[in-house]
């Protein structure tokens, strides 16, 4: 079996950018992926500014503490100003331009105001509360990287440089299948033998928050002749076919079977746990991925093995993942695989949920991430261990 970082590892070398390139609203971008590198076009702020309400003038004519000044215009934000007459102030407002001549603005709290001239209370600093033209960012500087995907700071940033439009990837259209005769979908009556078809609703939902496009193409029973007939649906209206179950080693597992049938299996099972079953191919000349069918080995391997593949073919340069050192509150013996345990975060650190089956869903719930277990180590209370927030792989 191949380790974590192997299966990574591959499936990134085999991995293209399968989506094309297309000019997208910049209201409409979040979580899409940067084709191109975004050069600032102006800078910004684009104009001295004042960092707080206040009273700008000349430092070099400030007549002592508590001695008035002639206030000469006031300058809201978005008003132009006038040059400043020699010898005079202005009132300013936060985000207001400086008018030319002024050098320093002194907070409005070291200031008194009366009878058309204001009194500074407190020397400044010469230059004080100024935001400088091109302070942020100047025009010519790469300020996002193709490749990236877009987070709101981003977008905010782009949007600062008057940029309306952006070159991304289309997104990735991914179709999504469970196989299994048990399935039933909520809202449906279960019959003896029957479960409901949680992994539908992972895959889906996980997918759609990447920011991918998912064609749900439903559940295939068990029988290699309808397994077929919906991969070949999958493989002809998306980029990527995606099933859950039927790719270990059972009579009715056919996933594999109908897969080499219609391409290729490049990787079967993944020293992981849980989700060994992993399996990764080409199907009708789209990449295949296989998951598990227990709901937990979904979760996880689509996690940490499938989203860096995925990311990857809609453009994005890094799919890495930074783990976190925090204190266990458990122990856990040594493995041969690398173990993905679900915990959550107290004050104290991180407590283990007490059953670790792949078929207990309400593990990845209760939690808020995962520690990484790494094969042959041992976890003692208080060992420091890798931990995985959800949150980092949105």
């Amino acid at each position: 079996m191949l380790s974590v970082s192997e299966a990574v590892t591959t499936l990134l070398e085999q991995g293209e950018r399968l989506a094309g390139v297309e000019t997208v609203e910049l209201i409409d971008a979040s979580g899409r992926t940067m084709a191109t590198d975004l050069v600032a076009p102006i800078d910004v702020p684009p104009a001295d500014n004042s960092a707080m309400d206040g009273y700008a003038f000349r430092f070099s004519e400030w007549p002592g503490a508590g001695r008035g000044i002639p206030l000469s215009q006031r300058i809201t934000a978005g008003a132009v100003p006038l040059p400043l007459e020699p010898g005079s102030a202005a009132r300013i407002f936060t985000g207001a331009e400086v008018p030319p001549g002024a050098d320093t603005v002194v907070m409005q709290e070291n200031c008194e105001e009366t009878a058309g001239e204001v009194r500074i209370l407190k020397r400044p600093d010469s230059g004080a509360n100024i935001r400088r033209q091109g302070q942020d960012l100047r025009t010519g500087q790469k300020v996002l990287p193709g490749g990236r995907r877009l987070r709101a700071q981003d977008l905010g940033l782009a949007a600062s440089l008057g940029i309306a439009r952006i070159q991304a990837y289309r997104r990735l259209t991914v179709a999504v299948m469970s196989t299994g005769n048990e399935l039933r979908n909520p809202g449906e009556t279960l019959q003896p033998g029957q479960i409901y078809n949680s992994n539908r609703y992972i895959m889906k939902a996980q997918l759609e928050a990447w920011g991918f496009s998912v064609v749900d193409l439903g559940v295939a029973r068990d029988d290699p002749g309808a397994v077929r007939e919906m991969m070949v649906q999958g493989a002809e209206q998306a980029d990527v076919v995606m099933t859950s179950g039927g790719v270990s080693v059972g009579e009715e597992d056919h996933v594999k079977d109908v897969v080499e049938s219609l391409g290729s299996v490049d990787l079967w099972r993944i020293a992981i746990r849980p989700g060994k079953p992993f399996a990764f191919g080409q199907v009708c000349s789209r990449p295949f991925i296989g998951l598990p069918g227990n709901p937990v080995s979904v979760f996880v391997t689509l996690l940490v093995i499938a989203r860096p593949f995925l990311l990857h073919c809609q453009g994005a340069n890094d799919t890495s993942l930074a783990a976190v050192r925090q204190r266990a509150l458990f122990e856990k013996k040594a493995g041969a695989r690398e173990d993905y345990l679900r915990v959550r975060m107290t004050e104290k650190g991180l407590e283990l949920f007490p059953n670790q089956s792949s078929g207990v869903l309400f593990s990845t719930t209760w939690g808020d991430g995962m520690v990484r277990q790494r094969p042959g180590e041992e976890i003692h209370s208080g060992s420091m261990v890798e931990y995985l927030p959800y949150a980092i792989f949105n």
